[in-house]
């Protein structure tokens, strides 16, 4: 069996850490060519590039990044080993990585995580936003422990997961109320021509919404597309647009930023799905995290 080397991966971590071999070697007390010389035997043990030249830094290739999470991970455990064993802790929290696809909303995150961050064991919660198919490469690869998306494994992607769902959310309309007060009549027909804040156009609510408002016949003044609908409720209350955020949210959305209700439909709905590697969730804080959404968040 061929071993990794542990002291060469503490060089590559180092000079990943500090940018360059220099502040590396004055970090580890070796000379820049020792530094230079072990990590391309780690190079050629792995088999792959671990860095590229930019300018006078080293960057991490995509094999780099990979090696340097491990790493992370690696050292992390080391030094809580040794505070365990020297008595400066008790014990460790539990490690525990979530992919939060960019589209599920900062309100329904939260609420979903929260729970698991009040476990009676102690669990370290390690959040990664981004676009969900990058975060299932992450799940395939083991680099993240659960994906929260709000749309189901895609078949065509190659990956041995299962999606869970973990609940549906009917939509509900705000506005600032100097808004709501210039725009009269019964909702929906109040948002014709009032001004709104959509979701981007590649986003299946965007498509749902364009919809939706084609059925009712309105026609709403596009005043703002955003991915982030986190940023788009804080312009909602600033009064540039209405804007529409998941029934589940409705309480946190009008405390939170001063909003008044303009009315609700069951026509559009958000799912949201919990996409592991286990047919079965099994791991206690994908347990609590299941347990909040169908008996709180998105209980009917």
């Amino acid at each position: 069996m061929e071993w990794l080397n542990y002291h060469h991966l503490l060089y590559f971590w180092t000079v990943a850490r500090e940018g360059t071999i220099s502040r590396a070697s004055e970090t580890l007390l070796l000379a820049q060519p020792t530094i230079s010389e072990q990590i391309r035997n780690l190079e050629g043990s792995l088999g792959v590039k671990l860095f590229q030249k930019q300018g006078r830094l080293l960057v991490l290739t995509e094999h780099g990044r990979i090696a340097y999470q491990y790493a992370d991970e690696i050292f992390s455990r080391g030094r809580e080993l040794r505070d365990v064993l020297q008595g400066r802790a008790a014990g460790r929290s539990a490690r525990f990585v979530l992919g939060i696809a960019d589209v599920v909303p900062k309100m329904i995150a939260y609420s979903l995580i929260l729970p698991a961050l009040k476990l009676p064991d102690p669990i370290r919660i390690i959040c990664r936003e981004g676009k969900p198919d990058k975060l299932l490469s992450q799940l395939a690869i083991h680099e993240v422990d659960l994906v929260i998306s709000d749309t189901p494994l895609d078949p065509a992607i190659r990956i041995q997961a299962y999606s869970h769902l973990l609940g549906q959310s009917g939509l509900s309309f705000f506005a600032n109320p100097r808004i709501v007060k210039k725009y009269k009549g019964r909702f929906p027909a109040c948002l014709d021509g009032m001004p709104f804040l959509l979701p981007a156009v590649n986003t299946n609510l965007r498509r749902s919404l364009d919809h939706w408002f084609e059925v009712q016949g309105v026609r709403p003044d596009i005043a703002g597309e955003f991915e982030d609908s986190a940023l788009a409720a804080v312009f909602g209350e600033a009064a540039v647009g209405a804007f529409a955020s998941p029934t589940a949210t409705e309480a946190q959305v009008k405390r939170q930023y001063r909003v008044s209700l303009l009315g609700r439909t069951q026509d559009i709905t958000d799912s949201f799905y919990a996409i592991s590697l286990d047919r079965r969730l099994k791991h206690p804080a994908v347990l609590a995290i299941s347990e909040v959404a169908h008996s709180t968040i998105f209980r009917q």
